[in-house]
């Protein structure tokens, strides 16, 4: 096994060993290509990064939140579980619920991995505050535990993995794999071509070039042309050039249709959607054709399935390991309500809820419920499609039918 392993990263593969020492988030065994620098900050100066980011942070952000109990009959909302209640009034003192996942999906969908410092209080968790995913270093000890350093402000603290929530992609199974590290390569590109554009407008779109005369000029001729003919080339003023006898001005930049601008960039936004798996009709841009369905319902449904569900999956998995007790995690649940983001128009909401509520699957109230109208007295019992029966009811029902007949009721 360690000669194919060793054959791997001499051919420059990574592999997704768990060795003992740093974890590293991106790729290894090949040099970036990259053009520019890419970080976080500049990569989410790019519009197709920014709108993939927020629609996904976002988007996890205003989904509710419910903490469920187990029972033997399935489970029960329990509102008054910590869980709830912390999330309810404040994860931690900066933030509030929606403000705290964003936090976590905007780190998660970056660097594959989101951090909150767990603080307890008598044994109990009261704050939960996000953390950097880049200013965090994790290590695995050679006994198999995990510590995370966390750099800030010169200083470096050792987090244990009990005192850690982390979420994380896919990878090696202790750090997630960063898209925005391994995908460096595309962002970079797309960052080079977004500064090329800005030095063409710049400049009032004027291309640069070469000046040349039939004829020698003197070392102070070409410094004082070169001056002259710069003050009237660059910036956005438009300026009448006056060319003396035997002069000649040769371009030498490609113009914005000689670099086919807006194709190149139409691209590299469906190169960055694909690297956060996001639909790029999500993110405005609206030629060419999706897989997920033509109306406004299936690519909802489609992105909930196949890009959102794996991120909601990963953090309500993380719960059970990081927050919850053993015991907790035994007899509850956390649990993202994705009910509102499926939810279709008024008409078909209500043709679903009356199919439901004939064929005794949901209660009124159940269906109240969901859509945050009040309950109604009696609205707690299961009903049956005959004449809306209570079900506890039906056997009245049946024998109480032939002897009003027989009275001739």
């Amino acid at each position: 096994m360690a000669f194919w392993q060793s054959i791997w990263t001499w051919l420059g593969g990574s592999g997704t060993a768990r060795n003992a020492g740093d974890q590293i988030s991106g790729p290894m065994g090949y040099a970036a290509a990259s053009p520019v620098e890419v970080n976080e900050d500049s990569a989410m100066q790019l519009s197709a990064v920014w709108a993939c980011v927020r629609l996904l942070s976002e988007t996890v952000a205003s989904l509710p939140v419910n903490v469920y109990r187990k029972t033997a009959k399935g489970r029960d909302l329990a509102p008054d579980h910590w869980l709830s209640l912390l999330m309810a009034r404040k994860p931690n003192r900066y933030q509030t619920k929606v403000e705290f996942f964003e936090t976590l999906m905007l780190n998660l969908a970056l660097h594959g991995n989101a951090y909150a410092k767990i603080t307890k209080v008598g044994g109990q968790i009261r704050s939960l505050l996000p953390l950097m995913a880049s200013q965090i270093e994790t290590k695995l000890l050679p006994d198999g535990s995990v510590v995370h350093l966390y750099h800030a402000d010169g200083n470096v603290d050792v987090l244990s993995s009990d005192s850690v929530w982390h979420v994380k992609l896919y990878g090696n199974g202790i750090v997630g794999k960063s898209p925005l590290a391994f995908g460096r390569n595309m962002f970079g590109i797309a960052q080079a071509a977004e500064q090329s554009v800005s030095k063409i407008y710049a400049n009032g779109g004027k291309p640069s070039g070469v000046l040349s005369f039939d004829r020698l000029l003197t070392p102070a001729q070409r410094a004082s042309v070169r001056e002259n003919f710069a003050t009237l080339t660059t910036g956005t003023d438009d300026r009448l050039l006056v060319i003396e006898q035997g002069m000649k001005f040769d371009a030498v930049s490609m113009s914005p249709q000689d670099i086919e601008l807006l194709a190149s960039r139409k691209h590299q936004i469906d190169e960055i959607a694909r690297w956060f798996g996001v639909p790029s009709i999500l993110i405005n841009q609206n030629e060419g054709s999706t897989t997920l369905g033509s109306s406004t319902a299936e690519i909802i449904s489609g992105f909930y399935k196949l890009n959102l569900r794996p991120y909601l999956e990963r953090f309500e998995a993380s719960v059970s390991t990081w927050l919850f007790s053993p015991q907790e995690a035994e007899e509850y649940e956390f649990e993202f309500d994705f009910e509102g983001l499926l939810r279709s128009d008024l008409k078909s909401r209500l043709e679903g809820y009356r199919t439901a509520v004939a064929g005794t699957i949901l209660t009124p109230n159940e269906v109240r419920r969901i859509e945050g109208w009040p309950r109604v007295e009696g609205g707690d019992v299961l009903l049956s499609q005959i004449n809306m029966t209570p079900i506890d009811k039906l056997g009245q029902h049946a024998i109480k039918q032939p002897m009003e007949q027989s009275n001739g009721i």
